[in-house]
């Protein structure tokens, strides 16, 4: 984590199969770079879900999350208010996000952390 990084936003989401090539074009090329300009936002990684085998309590076991979105993208903050300030406002309606990637997402997850 950035040694400025006080907390962790997370957005997680599921995405029509149709559109997930659009989506992930969008969210790398525009969305991602929109988002870094923003005062202080100071990183922005992406994930997806993948198989989950690990032991637990001695026991090799196979984990399905089930009903957990798909993609998440973990944004480090400088501070909470970034989410409310007119700079990240205007960012997360700019480029084909709003009309074309957005409508077509679902089981949308938003979730703050402090990072201790």
């Amino acid at each position: 984590m950035a040694g400025k990084a006080k907390f962790v936003f997370i957005a997680s989401m599921d995405v029509d199969p149709a559109k997930e090539a659009l989506f992930n074009e969008v969210y790398d090329t525009e969305h991602v770079p929109e988002l870094l300009k923003v005062p202080g936002v100071l990183s922005i990684r992406r994930a997806v879900s993948v198989p989950l085998t690990m032991f637990i309590g001695g026991e090799k076991k196979t984990i399905v999350a089930e009903g957990e979105p798909r993609y998440s993208a973990y944004y480090e903050l400088e501070s909470a208010e970034v989410l409310t300030s007119s700079a990240w406002a205007k960012a997360v309606e700019l480029g084909r996000w709003p009309a074309e990637v957005r409508p077509f997402t679902r089981n949308r997850r938003h979730v703050l952390r402090k990072i201790l």
